[in-house]
């Protein structure tokens, strides 16, 4: 789809939708987050004052993911956007930033401070999104959606802040179990290899040496000399381990196990990792807190 066309279907949802954007909500800020950790941040802020939905769901990888017709609806009737930013939405992000001419709408990585984020090897002037995976860096981003919402509804501002502060606990507390756990991992197995580079932040957050086929994009190609690269260093490190994601095909897992072997190098798959999204809404892994103690868990089970 041509951008003409994009900014057409743009126009075009929001007349056709501009009757509907008070739909029974019981006068509730409407909130349309793209991700699931931004929901998940959303809805532990917002609880019951607001209503809120997430564009992607589960498996759904935001570096490859077309915004729909169904989507502009959505964003259409949103009384606020939350979106990561920092490139994560790819072909998403231009329909994004025109929507923010018309409503709130939030970028919330792009809330953490330029020098805190981790430039994108392969991109110029790029920066690597996967924010989420360093907690402390990934409260800037939960405070941004914070203070959005207290823009956008200030009656309930105190309210928000209390349940700001509630989830802030939580993430202190997930961060010192994650030290914890990654500490049973001897020093020299603290590598985690995985599809394509998405845990960069997580590396440079825990003290785990992060190594992957493709770059931070799973648009990034990768070839024989990438595979054969990787191969090598498992072998060199004696890595018994590597993982796959949950949004990523295994494809590219698969031809390094397969490599490994013939060289006569057994690894195996070390488990699922969620990497740019999290697992079924309604279930542990579908929130962020539970997301990110069941990769640790997978990490630590299979390099220990």
């Amino acid at each position: 789809m041509s951008k003409l066309i994009l900014a057409l279907s743009i126009i075009v949802v929001i007349a056709g939708g501009c009757n509907t954007k008070e739909e029974s909500r019981g006068g509730k800020p409407h909130i349309v987050a793209t991700t699931g950790m931004l929901y998940d941040a959303v809805i532990n802020i917002g609880r019951d004052k607001i209503t809120a939905e997430a564009i992607m769901g589960p498996g759904v990888d935001p570096h490859l993911y077309k915004a729909t017709q169904g989507d502009l609806s959505k964003f259409n009737k949103a009384d606020m956007i939350v979106y990561n930013g920092i490139q994560l939405e790819g072909k998403m992000s231009d329909i994004l930033k025109k929507l923010g001419r018309q409503k709130p709408t939030v970028a919330a990585a792009e809330s953490i401070p330029i020098e805190r984020l981790k430039s994108a090897v392969g991109y110029k002037d790029a920066y690597d999104p996967h924010v989420w995976f360093d907690i402390n860096r990934w409260k800037y981003a939960v405070k941004s959606v914070s203070h959005a919402l207290i823009k956008l509804d200030s009656a309930n501002q105190k309210f928000y802040e209390i349940n700001t502060q509630a989830y802030f606990s939580q993430l202190d507390s997930l961060d010192m179990y994650v030290r914890s756990r990654l500490s049973e991992i001897p020093e020299n197995q603290r590598i985690l290899v995985t599809a394509h580079d998405a845990f960069v932040y997580f590396g440079d957050a825990y003290g785990i040496r992060v190594e992957a086929l493709q770059g931070i994009s799973t648009v990034a190609d990768f070839g024989l000399k990438d595979i054969a690269n990787l191969i090598d260093l498992i072998i060199e490190n004696n890595i018994k381990a590597i993982f796959v994601e949950t949004s990523v095909s295994e494809k590219s897992i698969n031809a390094v196990i397969t490599g490994c072997k013939e060289k006569g190098h057994d690894v195996k798959i070390g488990g699922y990792l969620y990497s740019d999204a999290m697992g079924e809404f309604g279930t542990s892994e579908g929130t962020y807190l539970g997301m990110f103690r069941k990769n640790v868990e997978t990490i630590v089970n299979a390099l220990k």
